[in-house]
């Protein structure tokens, strides 16, 4: 079976071809056949684009990124032409997932897209407004090349749907909670792969551990794990809530809102761009949502850079805290996503809060590019992993388990 793989983020679009042969799922993730990337964070209004297969063939790009269609539709071009062909033509491909953030209370679990579901993820993109436009130009951009293939959607909400009333509920009133508007958390596909293959490489039953899973990208969520079960988590009714992220705010004080809506001027759709794009890292140090960039304007003594790194850092430390008390204590702490993979200061930082519960890090290990690997001490109470995600890989898994 050969499996497409769109999942849409905020600022990039990842893309995979992966072949599951014969009738068994392999225990490990395999190399995809073709990766494609997309990334829109660095020049406005262009689209940087990096295809490889696994037989090392590559390719650098940077188009026009007036349309997401446009640019997927470029992707689908390398899979069979050029030097990163590695089919013959696009109707070998038997299935397409995608990655789609918000499912509502409608949809715990993947499940085939029909028109009632592509009415749905229109229906929730108020809440997700980063994400389901960009997931449903995703899958109608398919339908445009693809014609009647199956397309399977993945959703990101599906694992927090354990999460028990008394920490999904928000304390306005009840009518809320007839409205549907609850915590439903996000970044599920990756904490709950992240918390599975915790278990794997520690050699333990998931079910007889506690993890907080911390997915540090653009976008960033903790997920407090029992059970192999989410019973917490950082985002909330939309992807808004928790951490302070990239251009994301985080947790305010709702009072600020109401303050800054009484303002002259300031409309909704201004607060929702000032909230959305320009808050988070971006927001505080003036220079950028990305870590690196951040880091960089550190060591040229920019004042703001700092006090953006400070804050996230504390952000992450007090949340962290909050899910060791919805858990009643910690076995696995795991980061992961781009800065919780390759950040070795931040993870560091967030660490070093909890050193009076015995949690120690091994500094070299830290410091050393690992992956998928335990960089605590070896007389830590608390394992300290770096999992590279596979969100991809899960929602290949997902597909051939539908279709199969």
């Amino acid at each position: 079976m050969k499996i497409l793989v769109l999942n849409a983020g905020s600022s990039s679009q990842k893309s995979c071809l992966y072949e599951i042969l014969g009738e068994a799922l392999p225990q490990e993730s395999l190399q995809p056949l073709w990766e494609g990337k997309v990334d829109w964070t660095h020049r406005q209004g262009v689209a940087e684009i990096e295809v490889k297969t696994a037989t090392g063939e590559s390719l650098q790009a940077e188009i026009s990124a007036e349309s997401r269609p446009q640019v997927i539709a470029y992707l689908l071009d390398t899979l069979y032409k050029g030097s990163t062909q590695v089919i013959y033509e696009l109707s070998e491909i038997d299935v397409v997932g995608h990655r789609v953030v918000h499912g509502g209370q409608e949809y715990r679990e993947s499940v085939v897209i029909t028109e009632d579901v592509k009415g749905a993820i229109a229906r929730l993109c108020s809440l997700a407004p980063a994400h389901n436009p960009a997931n449903l130009q995703g899958i109608e951009a398919i339908e445009q090349l693809l014609g009647d293939v199956p397309q399977i959607a993945v959703f990101d909400t599906a694992f927090h749907g354990s999460i028990p009333d008394a920490a999904a509920i928000y304390p306005g009133p009840y009518e809320w909670v007839e409205q549907g508007i609850r915590r439903y958390g996000f970044h599920g596909i990756s904490h709950q792969y992240c918390a599975q293959r915790a278990a794997q490489i520690l050699g333990r039953d998931l079910a007889s551990l506690r993890l907080i899973t911390c997915h540090l990208g653009n976008g960033c969520s903790l997920a407090a794990i029992k059970n192999g079960r989410s019973i917490d988590t950082t985002m909330g009714f939309t992807p808004l809530d928790g951490l302070m992220m990239g251009s994301r705010s985080g947790a305010v004080d709702p009072g600020i809102l109401i303050h800054l809506l009484r303002q002259d001027g300031y409309t909704v759709d201004k607060l929702d761009n000032v909230l959305n794009k320009n808050s988070g890292l971006r927001g505080i140090s003036g220079v950028s949502g990305d870590m690196r960039r951040i880091r960089e304007a550190i060591a040229q003594g920019n004042s703001r850079a700092q006090l953006a790194w400070d804050i996230y850092v504390h952000r992450l430390q007090s949340y962290i805290g909050a899910m060791i008390a919805s858990l009643r204590g910690l076995d696995v702490l795991v980061f992961t996503a781009g800065v919780g993979e390759n950040a070795a200061d931040i993870r560091a930082g967030a660490c070093e809060a909890f050193e009076f519960l015995g949690l120690k890090l091994d500094s070299q290990k830290n410091i050393g590019n690992p992956v998928d690997s335990d960089i605590a001490a070896p007389d830590s109470t608390v394992r300290v992993l770096v999992i590279h995600t596979q969100e991809d890989w899960a929602i290949a898994t997902e597909c051939w388990q539908l279709l199969m």
